[in-house]
């Protein structure tokens, strides 16, 4: 069993009989073995393609855990017989933290007032009276748990709450739904996985079927959404922005995005909490006594999701 950070040695002591462990922290550090008996491998935190190709060495490997609640960049770049696992349900609670944190900081013009800070000037003037979160109505376009976490943490402000998922059920709307429910959300928020079907879900028409004033938010993956077309659109100051992800990641240093004042932006921090490791070796180590017992694994990956 290989590992991507030595905390995850003491967070699964004791290990069960039989199992040797080693940490890779990144792909370029030296491999602490071979990577032909790796049955069970858990890659490190936001991995890169180098770290996805070791895979084609370990001859051995069964199970790949991730601690991302994202699997786009394995998806179809693994043999039938490896087992590919997300963290779904390790990240609901310090990505919700964020999605709501970034809403009151746009509505509230946090990020004007902080520029107005950095430069000395007291600025009550110039963006008063700002919006306010109380009221909304937001539309959530993926409905999964971390869309129920932020969900939960929004119902005290009193707004009015929308789903969106692949397809329709009860509370739920499918995607299919979106022309007709954008122009009545205030904030539409993006939690939706990178598989080939929302890869530039959010394009012109997406971004015109909004709402004047209107605030989105991506903290989903930054390919969702067409960066020329939303350049453009904020560009012409219509709606505002909240995201932590972009394409091109990282945003490169003269990006248009960078300057835009109806734009906030994050370094895809949203996941980079001190809780995330418990929480994430937590299911690490359900898994790997499930894996050990021959119980079937949660959270499998199928069809990008």
């Amino acid at each position: 069993m290989w590992i991507a950070h030595e905390a995850g040695r003491d967070l699964l002591d004791p290990l069960p009989a039989g199992v040797e462990l080693a940490v890779l922290p990144r792909p370029d550090a030296p491999l602490p073995g071979d990577p032909a008996e790796v049955e069970f491998w858990v890659p490190p935190f936001l991995s890169s393609g180098d770290v996805v190709g070791l895979a084609e060495r370990m001859t051995s490997l069964k199970v790949i855990q991730l601690i991302t609640a994202g699997a786009d960049a394995w998806v179809g770049r693994l043999p039938s017989h490896v087992t590919l696992c997300d963290a779904r349900g390790v990240h609901d609670s310090h990505t919700a933290e964020w999605v709501v944190g970034a809403i009151l900081a746009s509505l509230r013009r946090f990020d004007h007032f902080a520029r107005a800070q950095a430069a000395h000037r007291w600025a009550y003037a110039e963006v008063t009276p700002t919006d306010e979160l109380g009221g909304k109505r937001v539309l959530i376009v993926g409905a999964g748990s971390i869309g129920a976490a932020v969900a939960a943490r929004l119902a005290p402000f009193e707004v009015d709450l929308a789903y969106v998922a692949r397809t329709a059920r009860d509370g739920v709307h499918g995607v299919d739904e979106l022309p007709r429910l954008l122009p009545q959300a205030d904030v539409v928020v993006l939690l939706v996985p990178l598989t080939p079907q929302t890869r530039g879900l959010v394009d012109a028409g997406f971004l015109a079927a909004m709402a004047d004033g209107a605030l989105l938010v991506n903290a989903a993956r930054g390919p969702v959404a067409d960066t020329a077309a939303l350049n453009k659109e904020l560009t012409s100051g219509r709606i505002s922005a909240a995201l932590d992800v972009t394409d091109p990641e990282p945003l490169p240093a003269g990006h248009p995005l960078w300057d835009l004042p109806n734009v906030l932006i994050t370094p895809h921090v949203a996941g980079s909490v001190r809780g995330l490791l418990p929480r994430a070796y937590r299911l690490v180590r359900r898994q790997l006594d499930r894996y050990l017992t021959g119980e079937p694994l949660d959270n499998q990956v199928h069809d990008g999701y």
